[in-house]
């Protein structure tokens, strides 16, 4: 999720101070990805340091107001016509989870792989239920929230599938004796925090 591109697409459409923005994301996203009212002024100060916002002029009750400038639209226009990039070095924390935990020594990894499975299913049982309720949505906003509401449907299905061939892989590997701990490597790192020693401790 960029931050930084959906807060200069709003800006794009006009002025707005740092809670009328927090606002103009949840209200575009349905609350999905909340941020805090802090994470929006350090990404404002950030695109003002890049001069893609100006500061403008304070409003009635002191607020400060943000305005795109032409360096920012050109950004906008940039992002909206450019793919988003899914490198193959993206982190994947519950792949990364699996990964690791197949390793490990005593873990029963089929049960690890049961509760996510359990998990989530009940994600995409209410995700389903919320689409059926917005059914055919009649605002922008509830269109939009529907897109969002479909891409996490497809992406937990997709997680379930994975679960599934994963749970399939390692009952083969284990099978064929593939799948044991992996013990702590004896061999020494080249690079490290090098330890103190008693003398330098001392000084």
């Amino acid at each position: 999720m960029s931050v930084r591109q959906s807060l200069l697409a709003i800006l794009d459409q006009g002025p707005c101070y740092g809670y009328q923005l927090r606002a103009e994301f949840d209200r575009r996203t349905g609350g999905t990805w909340p941020i805090n009212v802090g994470q929006i002024y350090q990404t404002l100060d950030r695109l003002e340091r890049d001069q893609l916002v100006a500061k403008g002029a304070s409003g009635d009750q002191g607020r400060a107001y943000y305005e795109i400038t032409p360096a920012g639209k050109a950004e906008v226009a940039v992002w909206l016509s450019s793919p988003v990039e899914r490198t193959t070095a993206a982190h994947d924390e519950l792949a990364t989870k699996l990964a690791v935990a197949a390793t490990l020594p005593g873990v029963d990894i089929a049960q690890v792989i049961r509760v996510q499975r359990e998990s989530t299913l009940g994600m995409l049982r209410d995700l389903t239920r919320t689409e059926d309720d917005i059914d055919e949505p009649k605002t922008p906003e509830g269109l939009a929230w529907l897109l969002i509401v479909d891409s996490l449907i497809f992406q937990a299905d997709a997680e379930i599938r994975w679960l599934d061939r994963s749970e399939a892989r390692l009952a083969r590997a284990k099978a064929a004796g593939v799948a044991v701990p992996v013990p702590l490597s004896t061999k020494v790192p080249r690079r490290g925090r090098p330890m103190k020693t008693r003398d330098a401790a001392a000084r």
